[in-house]
């Protein structure tokens, strides 16, 4: 499993110039925070297109703009709320790891 993760994420580095803006990155760069960068930002989405599935980064990128709204997911009784909040919390944790150098 870790070994697939390790080729995915070359395959994904060594496209990524190819790639066009996802709306993680395109969120992010949006974004007001003194730490963005097309570097940073280009690195999370990266980890988004490994993580997360296109409507769950659209779901996510939200939480750029509105940062409450992920405590109001954070805080839902709903189902399928809470399945999000579990892989988005992969998707943060991760991009941490991986993007934090």
């Amino acid at each position: 499993m870790k070994s697939r993760l390790m080729i995915a994420a070359a395959a994904v580095i060594l496209t990524a110039p190819l790639a066009v803006a996802g709306p993680i990155d395109s969120a992010c760069m949006r974004s007001d925070r003194n730490a963005r960068s097309t570097a940073l930002c280009g690195c999370i989405q990266q980890v988004a297109d490994m993580t997360l599935s296109r409507s769950d980064q659209r779901r996510a990128a939200d939480f750029f703009k509105d940062p409450h709204r992920a405590q109001e997911v954070r805080m839902s009784k709903s189902n399928a709320d809470n399945a999000f909040w579990a892989r988005y919390k992969n998707f943060a944790s991760t991009a941490e790891a991986y993007c934090a150098r």
